[in-house]
C-alpha cells in the first residue's frame, strides 16, 4: 500500500477550527425542456431540491468527513437559513460550532439551479457588511479560548464580513503566539492583511489580482507567490491552478508542481474549500507540506467530479493513490539522463537521495527487506537494475529467468521504490557517478571496501549503508529448488 494511503488514519481526531463566512448552499434540480415563451431563457422543470453548508461551512464538512475533530467560529442571522446552518453544523460528526447571531444581516445562502448535470443559474441572498465592532471582539474572544486546543487554523475568507482586519491579525498573531499553524484561503485584491500566516491557498484568479497581473503558467505563478511570501512574511502559498493542479511554493525550495488527476469535472463548487480542508488537517497531522499540498491536490481533483458543493473521504483519498501508483509505475522506469536530472531535483527540494542496485530475479522477501531498509536511510530511493546482458555475463547462460522489462516493471510497483534506472554495464559505478546519491545501500555480506562506488559516495560527502539480510533466500537457491 502506499506509504501515505497507508498513514491517513493519522487525520482521525486531530483537531482544526475553522474561522469565517458561514452560508447555506441550496440546489434545485431539474430538466430543462423548452424556452420560456416570456423571454430566451431555458424553463427548469424542479424534480428535487437539497441543501448543504457552503463556504467556511463546506471547510468543516471535509474535514469531519475525513475524520478530523473541527470547532467552527462563524456568525448567522436570525432566520430560518440560520436555523437551517445550525442544524446541519449539528448534524455532523466531531463538529463544536460556535455561531454568533446577528439580527442586522441575513444569514448567507446561495441557490443553484442545475439541469443535466450543469449549472444554470445562481442566486445569492447575502449581506457582505462588516460586523459590528462588539460581534468582532466577541468572536476574537471564541477564537482565542479555542485556538489552544487545536493544532491548525483555517481563515476561510468569502468576503462576507466576519473576517475583518483586526479578526484576521488577532487570529494570526493568536496563531503564531501559540505554534499553531494557520491557513487562509484569501479573497479579494488585497492580501496585506493576511501577513504572517503560515499558508495562502489562492487559486489562480485570486493569486493574479493580488499581484496586479495575468498569471498564465506555473513560473509566473511561482514568481508571484514568491513576492507576496517576501513581502508579507507568509512561510508558504499552495497555488490553486485548476485543471493544472497546485503549485507549493516555499521559502528555500524550488517551487513543487503536483499536476491533477484526469478525470471528469461536474462541478468546480467548493472545491477550493476542500483542498484547504486537507492540507489543514493533513500539516495538523504531521504530514510533511509536500505530503499535504499532494494530498489536498487529490482531494480536490476528487471533489470536482461530483455534482455539488461536495466532501471526500479518506477511503476516497486512499483509492486515488493507488490508482495513480498504478500508472506511475511505467513512469518510475527511466534512463541515466532522465534519473540524474530528477535526482538533482529531489536534492534541490532538501530530500535525501538514495541507492542500491542488483539483478533482482524472481523477486524473494530478501529483496523486499533490502528495499525497505534502503528506503528507510532516504526519502527518495533509485534502484539500479542489471540488463539482461549484464545478467547473463554475471549469473551465467540461463539468467535471467525473467527479462528486464518484467524485473524493472515489479521493481516499479514497490511502494518504497521511486525510480528503476537499468544498466548495461557489469558494474554500477557510471550510474552512481551520474546519480551523486547521498547513500549507498547493500547487504551486509559485503564490506564498505568491496562495494562497488562506495569510493564516490564517500567522497562527496555521502553515506554507505549495509542492509540486514533475509536467512536461506536468494534467486539461486530457488531455482534450485525448482529444478530438483
Amino acid at each position: 500500500m502506499s506509504d501515505l494511503a497507508s498513514r491517513l488514519d493519522q487525520f482521525i481526531d486531530r483537531h482544526v477550527l475553522c474561522v469565517g463566512d458561514v452560508m447555506l448552499d441550496r440546489y434545485v434540480y431539474g430538466q430543462v425542456e423548452r424556452i420560456s415563451p416570456e423571454a430566451p431563457i431555458p424553463v427548469l422543470q424542479t424534480q428535487r431540491e437539497t441543501a448543504t453548508l457552503g463556504g467556511a461551512g463546506n471547510v468543516v464538512r471535509n474535514i469531519s468527513a475525513l475524520g478530523g475533530k473541527v470547532y467552527v467560529i462563524g456568525v448567522t442571522g436570525q432566520d430560518q437559513t440560520g436555523n437551517d446552518v445550525t442544524a446541519a453544523f449539528q448534524a455532523l460528526p466531531n463538529v463544536t460550532a460556535h455561531l454568533l447571531p446577528d439580527p442586522s444581516r441575513p444569514t448567507t445562502q446561495k441557490t443553484r439551479y442545475v439541469a443535466g448535470g450543469q449549472q444554470l443559474l445562481r442566486a445569492d441572498y447575502e449581506s457582505a457588511k462588516p460586523v459590528a465592532p462588539a460581534l468582532e471582539e466577541r468572536l476574537i474572544a471564541q477564537i482565542a479560548n479555542t485556538i489552544r486546543n487545536v493544532k491548525a487554523v483555517i481563515l476561510s475568507d468569502y468576503a462576507k464580513g466576519v473576517l475583518t482586519p483586526a479578526l484576521i491579525a488577532e487570529t494570526i498573531l493568536l496563531a503564531r503566539e501559540s505554534g499553531t499553524i494557520i491557513i487562509v484561503d484569501p479573497k479579494g485584491r488585497d492580501f496585506s492583511r493576511y501577513a504572517h500566516a503560515s499558508y495562502l491557498t489562492p487559486n489562480r484568479k485570486e493569486l493574479s489580482e493580488a499581484i496586479g497581473k495575468p498569471i498564465t503558467s506555473v513560473a509566473e505563478a511561482d514568481e508571484a507567490a514568491r513576492t507576496l511570501m517576501r513581502d508579507l512574511h507568509i512561510d508558504s502559498i499552495l497555488v490553486k491552478l485548476g485543471a493544472d493542479g497546485v503549485c507549493l511554493v516555499r521559502k528555500d525550495h524550488p517551487a513543487l508542481h503536483l499536476h491533477t488527476q484526469a478525470r471528469e469535472v461536474f462541478d468546480v463548487s467548493g472545491a477550493g474549500d476542500t483542498v484547504a480542508a486537507t492540507l489543514a488537517l493533513a500539516l495538523a497531522s504531521g504530514f510533511h507540506s509536500a505530503e499535504a499540498a499532494e494530498l489536498a491536490n487529490i482531494a480536490g481533483s476528487i471533489v470536482v467530479g461530483k455534482v455539488g458543493t461536495a466532501s471526500v473521504t479518506r477511503d476516497e483519498i486512499a483509492h486515488a493513490l493507488m490508482q495513480g501508483e498504478a500508472r506511475l509505475a511505467e513512469d518510475k522506469v527511466v534512463g541515466i539522463a532522465s534519473a540524474s536530472d530528477i535526482a538533482e531535483r529531489w536534492r534541490k527540494m532538501g530530500l535525501k537521495v538514495g541507492f542500491t542496485n542488483g539483478c533482482f530475479d524472481l523477486l524473494h522477501p530478501g529483496h523486499v527487506a533490502l528495499l525497505r531498509q534502503a528506503r528507510n536511510a532516504c526519502d527518495k530511493l533509485v534502484v539500479g537494475l542489471n540488463s539482461d546482458a549484464s545478467v547473463k555475463r554475471l549469473k551465467g547462460e540461463t539468467r535471467p529467468v525473467q527479462n528486464e522489462a518484467a524485473r524493472s516493471a515489479v521493481l516499479a510497483s514497490l511502494s518504497d521504490v521511486d525510480q528503476v534506472v537499468i544498466f548495461n554495464e557489469d558494474t554500477p559505478y557510471e550510474l552512481i557517478k551520474a546519480l551523486r546519491p547521498d547513500v549507498l545501500v547493500k547487504g551486509a555480506d559485503y564490506t564498505v571496501d568491496k562495494i562497488v562506488g562506495a569510493d564516490l559516495v564517500q567522497g562527496w560527502g555521502g553515506s554507505v549503508v549495509l542492509a540486514q539480510l533475509v536467512e536461506g533466500q536468494s534467486t539461486t537457491g530457488t531455482i534450485s529448488r525448482m529444478t530438483r
